[in-house]
């Protein structure tokens, strides 16, 4: 495997304070291209921390819903093209042949693959239904679950840039976190990792640092977890569609204070807020 780049780079700026400007040096997240290319044709390019490269590549391919178990991909492989990471995804057999209908189907009339009216139906897809978890938390989860995941976030402590994904569970903690400059990138391979070890996701809750948007809520179903809790504000369609999907959402995790705005029987006492 190729593919190895450094997380962050050193920076020269000129630091102006109230008592003065100075030259200052400070450490800055990368960002570069990471394509994914499967069956030899690239079918998304993303801008992201370039690490974790095997857990995003099967992490995007479990939440975009390319393949349904990590045991449907062949192969996967990490090239470095030096303005980028081409990351080449090999399907076993049943898998490329749904992937190969699915490009098909959603090939638009310039041939870009992401055109017309399908990829809006695609982007609006069916997310799969997590109302069944008998999970519950405590409220004091909930507010452990943010203080934890801001102890692993060691990119965002050197940077101050970067958003994280982790993986709450109860009497457990954080078990597993991701971080990227994208926060959909940070769960994307949150779930890849989640997949790599083996771990159930409707053992946990899922956390991030980030707002909670509609995409959010799907990689969140896809990987299997009823509970969403983020530190920022969800948008009306991520709560109408954790609604739908039975997903508990949490929100502006801040202190002992949060709000909950969907599936409130999940979180079992000292609620502060129910959000309708």
């Amino acid at each position: 495997m190729t593919g190895r780049r450094k997380a962050t780079t050193q920076i020269s700026r000129l630091a102006h304070r109230a008592g003065g400007t100075a030259a200052a040096s400070r450490m800055v997240p990368e960002e570069t291209p990471v394509a994914f290319s499967f069956a030899g044709t690239t079918h998304a390019v993303m801008m992201a921390s370039p690490a974790d490269f095997e857990d995003f590549a099967l992490g995007f391919s479990l939440t975009e819903g390319i393949i349904a178990d990590p045991k449907e991909i062949d192969a996967i492989e990490v090239e470095d093209l030096g303005v980028g990471i081409d990351i080449q995804i090999r399907l076993k057999d049943q898998a490329n042949t749904r992937f190969q209908a699915r490009r098909r189907r959603l090939a638009g009339p310039v041939g870009c693959g992401l055109c017309g009216i399908e990829s809006i139906e695609e982007a609006m897809r069916s997310v799969d239904a997590v109302g069944a978890s008998r999970l519950t938390l405590q409220a004091e989860d909930i507010t452990s679950a943010v203080h934890l995941l801001s102890k692993q976030q060691p990119l965002h402590t050197e940077t101050g840039a970067v958003h994280a994904a982790g993986f709450y569970v109860p009497g457990k903690g954080i078990v597993m976190a991701r971080e990227d400059i994208g926060r959909h990138n940070a769960l994307d391979k949150l779930a890849g990792a989640l997949a790599k070890a083996g771990i159930d996701g409707a053992s946990g809750a899922v956390v991030v640092t980030s707002r909670i948007s509609v995409e959010m809520v799907q990689k969140t179903a896809a990987i299997g977890a009823s509970i969403i809790m983020a530190v920022s504000a969800p948008t009306a369609l991520a709560i109408r569609t954790a609604d739908a999907a039975g997903m508990t959402l949490v929100a502006l995790v801040r202190g002992d204070d949060f709000d909950i705005f969907t599936h409130p029987g999940r979180v079992a006492s000292g609620v502060a807020k129910h959000v309708a």
